[in-house]
């Protein structure tokens, strides 16, 4: 069973940690389909992330404040830094890996770093003198 299947599964399926670990590894964003005790699961969720960032929206909200978790889903969809918690968008490391995947994630960085000179020389890279 691979990928969209899982929406079809049984509820057992759904809860079984290897059946979604083969899953998520094709397809991360069957972790959808996952249940609540498996979109809990640091390993689950991890590879999910690393295949498809936007897995962040259906993690649980512990690991939404698990920098490894995070910072794989940000590398791979910058943007879903908004669904990360509020200590991550504030932790440096997570919303520099954010901003250098897509820009646009400095609209969900924490205001109180937005301004830090690592991350404003992303977003507006200093020009250099000829």
């Amino acid at each position: 069973m691979i990928g969209g299947a899982l929406e079809f599964a049984s509820d057992a399926l759904k809860d079984d940690k290897d059946v979604l670990l083969a899953a998520v590894e094709v397809k991360g964003w069957v972790l959808c389909y996952a249940s609540e005790n498996l979109q809990a699961d640091k390993d689950v969720v991890l590879k999910a992330a690393q295949r498809d960032g936007q897995i962040l929206y259906y993690a649980s909200q512990k690991l939404r404040d698990d920098k490894d978790v995070v910072m794989a889903a940000v590398n791979n969809k910058g943007i879903i830094l908004k669904y990360a918690s509020q200590r991550l968008r504030a932790d440096k490391d997570v919303a520099i890996a954010a901003i250098k995947q897509n820009k646009s994630s400095l609209s969900y960085v924490a205001d109180e770093i937005k301004n830090d000179e690592d991350i404003q020389n992303i977003i507006n890279p200093p020009v250099e003198d000829k």
